[in-house]
């Protein structure tokens, strides 16, 4: 088989999973993701990892936070106004909303913590600082 480029594509089965075992996302029985090479819906290390495959390879690859997710960065804590927030919205610790960018793009937030009136969000990537396993099998290309 030909070598992978971007634009090929696959289709994969696979299971991320934190240094503990906890399963972070995954294909499950038959499902597959389906997505083409260098489209930007994986991150550049996991591509690199996929790209070293042939068709029924199934291999794990451990990730770093320099190769996955990056470091959780202090200056990705906001904080915010409870009136800033849909009064419909019950605030508390641990819960994920999605905010709007200037860009239009929605970026997920965690509540981190509730001071009186203030809120901390945190919009650190929630795999960041992360070490990974990241098991994968190649199923299919160009099908």
């Amino acid at each position: 088989m030909s070598e992978l480029k971007d634009g090929d594509k696959i289709c994969i089965r696979f299971t991320l999973s934190l240094e503990d075992g906890t399963v972070v996302d995954a294909t499950e029985g038959d499902d597959v993701m389906t997505f083409a090479l260098g489209d930007g819906e994986m991150i550049d290390t996991l591509e690199s990892h996929i790209k070293e495959l042939t068709i029924g390879d199934e291999q794990t690859f451990l990730i770093n936070p320099d190769e996955g997710f990056g470091y959780r960065d202090e200056d990705n804590l906001h904080e915010m106004q409870r009136s800033d927030f849909p009064e419909e919205i019950k605030l508390e610790e641990g819960l994920v909303i999605g905010f709007d960018t200037p860009a239009g793009d929605e970026v997920p937030g965690v509540i981190m913590e509730l001071i009186g009136e203030r809120v901390i969000v945190d919009f650190n990537h929630p795999l960041a600082g992360r070490n990974l396993a990241f098991r994968v099998e190649l199923v299919s290309v160009n099908a």
